[in-house]
């Protein structure tokens, strides 16, 4: 029974940190999509798609790539459209993979119109809301695929039981004063002496001093380490970032 708890626990922590197509800036599919005669007007549409929830659409051609892609074309998620039709019905399905052929999201759609184009055109607009609007963050520059950082098997919900040391790290952004305190070698929070959960739960990732943030509010962002001081980049209602940054005191 401990065992199951703790195998819960630990996936409930993972899944809260999986990687989303929302993660990534720039997209890129093949000039033609393998399983289909022609194009249908399929790449005309999915680049209409993307667009309008503010992806940038690179071509496959990595020379053509934006100078941020190419320093780090793991920051490109690839994209391909699938034709899955049946006796009846038009269907697709859109695929997500990352730098390392890993599938991050599989989108299915399918239309009773008949006529190949019109059908294979609005299968693929019934996949449009499943796409979250782009939120990236920075992506591993390893392409290769990567061992997942140990994760506690016992999540940071309550500081309650946690012995508050005078002497831990303090930080400060002017309004309010935090301890960093280690709960691992993979995990650290920030905490007010007065609150009851952590202000924000950093978890590490493959590069160094850049993390997974889960705030307080149950939002999920990044922090990192810039100049001895700890940023947490906090999303706005706008879609934008702010860049809060916490002083060592």
């Amino acid at each position: 029974m401990k065992k199951t708890a703790i195998l819960i626990l630990t996936l409930s922590s993972l899944a809260s940190f999986a990687q989303k197509i929302s993660d990534y800036k720039y997209i890129s599919f093949p000039a033609k999509f393998e399983t289909f005669k022609e194009d249908f007007g399929l790449a005309e549409l999915l680049t209409k798609t993307l667009r309008s929830k503010n992806y940038i659409v690179v071509p496959l051609d990595k020379l053509q790539w934006p100078s941020e892609a190419k320093d780090n074309p793991c920051n490109v998620l690839l994209a391909d459209i699938i034709n899955d039709s049946g006796f009846l019905r038009n269907k697709v399905v859109v695929k997500f993979k990352d730098c390392n052929d890993k599938e991050i999201q599989s989108i299915k759609g399918a239309s009773s119109i008949k006529e190949y184009k019109e059908g294979f055109q609005d299968a693929l607009k019934q996949t449009y809301t499943s796409i979250s609007p782009a939120n990236p963050i920075v992506q591993s520059t390893v392409q290769t695929k990567v061992q997942e950082p140990v994760i506690s098997t016992q999540p940071v919900t309550n500081v309650s039981s946690l012995v508050i040391d005078n002497t831990a790290m303090k930080f400060s952004n002017g309004k309010m004063d935090l301890q960093k305190i280690q709960i691992d070698k993979s995990q650290f929070i920030l905490v007010n002496s007065n609150s009851s959960s952590p202000f924000a739960t950093f978890k590490v990732t493959t590069k160094n001093d850049v993390f997974r943030v889960k705030l307080q509010n149950g939002e999920s962002t990044l922090g990192y380490f810039e100049n001895g001081n700890i940023v947490i980049e906090i999303p706005q209602s706008n879609g934008e970032y702010f860049k809060e940054v916490f002083s060592k005191k």
